[in-house]
């Protein structure tokens, strides 16, 4: 059985009517929609929180091949079911996905439609803005670990960028494994994210990455590496892998990379790629699911949002040039603030 609220309301959204020449001349419009009837098999979920990330931005840029236009940006959400089957109305729900804002309209509006089968109760204990954060950078570090066998204890696993987002939710859900973790970044430590346990670190700006990782391993290597930088990191990483190592790509600076394939087969290592847009929001569900108990329990925590890195839909603009200017904050939109 399904229910849709009978009042008919209205809630702005933002719109991207063709992609960009550049960063300066984007320009969303904010239109202002009535609650959708969802389809049979669907939901309408009221946006309360919504992140912004690169890859939206990049999507409004005409960066995504695959983007349909017109549409609604945002891959992240947090919100509250208003629209569908009984059981669902009135839960509190989050959820992210490659389809989202990319070949179809996403959470950068009052309202999102999703399938069934793409809701999840939000984890007890977090608010909105920290539902609606986690999203991308963590569906996409745990997608590489699935695929590439999930940490165990004792193994050891190095962060290549482990100051970026999807690094730091690497870091997070290598420590709550009970793996041993090193965080290369291009900074001084201490590490400056949120680990449940304690995490060493290699400054990539001051130490050679392989030499240093190899020491801090006995001389072994390392048995996991998440490369979320890609290139720059690649030669290093796989001077310092230990035999039967994998190591996970997301990102790239240089598409080519030299590669010693001598040296690959008889490591024994294995090369892992994923690519967050190929994860519907139904996929992206799962995972999240998966990830809810060590959110709910403390191993795992959202990125801090600070006051000002909460935009009202309608600075949409701001937040977007926010974002690709190279934040380091998690930016969110919430498409309700100042609305009657």
């Amino acid at each position: 059985m399904s229910t849709v609220m009978q009042e008919t309301q209205h809630g702005p959204a933002v719109r991207v009517q063709a992609k960009a020449e550049s960063a300066a001349h984007l320009a969303p419009a904010i239109e202002t929609l009535a609650m959708p009837r969802p389809d049979p098999g669907h939901a309408v979920v009221k946006v309360a929180s919504a992140a912004v990330n690169p890859s939206d931005v990049k999507a409004a840029l005409g960066l995504m091949p695959q983007a349909v236009w017109p549409r609604t940006p945002g891959r992240d959400f947090a919100g509250t079911v208003v629209a569908g089957p009984t059981e669902w109305i009135g839960r509190r729900v989050w959820g992210s996905g490659g389809d989202l804002g990319i070949t179809r309209d996403g959470s950068h509006a009052a309202w999102l439609t999703l399938p069934l089968a793409a809701l999840e109760e939000m984890p007890a204990g977090l608010d909105f803005d920290a539902a609606g954060s986690i999203g991308v950078p963590f569906v996409t570090a745990y997608e590489g670990f699935q695929r590439s066998g999930m940490p165990l204890p004792g193994q050891v696993v190095a962060v290549m960028g482990a100051n970026g987002k999807v690094g730091q939710a690497a870091v997070q859900l290598a420590a709550q494994a009970g793996a041993r973790v090193i965080a290369v970044q291009r900074r001084p430590g201490p590490y400056a994210g949120f680990a449940c346990a304690p995490v060493e670190v290699v400054d990539a700006s001051r130490e050679d990455v392989a030499a240093r990782l190899r020491e801090l391993t006995d001389g072994r290597g390392v048995d996991l590496v998440y490369n979320t930088v890609g290139s720059p990191y690649f030669q290093a990483a796989n001077q310092a892998m230990a035999k039967r190592a994998t190591q996970i790509f997301i990102s790239t600076v240089e598409r080519p990379v030299p590669f010693d394939i001598f040296t690959f087969y008889r490591a024994m290592h294995t090369y892992v790629g994923v690519d967050s847009l190929a994860m519907d929001c139904t996929e992206a569900a799962a995972h999240l699911r998966a990830l809810r108990p060590g959110f709910e329990a403390g191993t795992l925590r959202p990125f801090p949002v600070g006051a000002d890195a909460v935009y009202a839909l309608t600075d949409a603009l701001d937040a977007y040039r926010t974002v690709i200017g190279g934040s380091d904050q998690r930016i969110v939109l919430r498409p309700w603030e100042g609305q009657a």
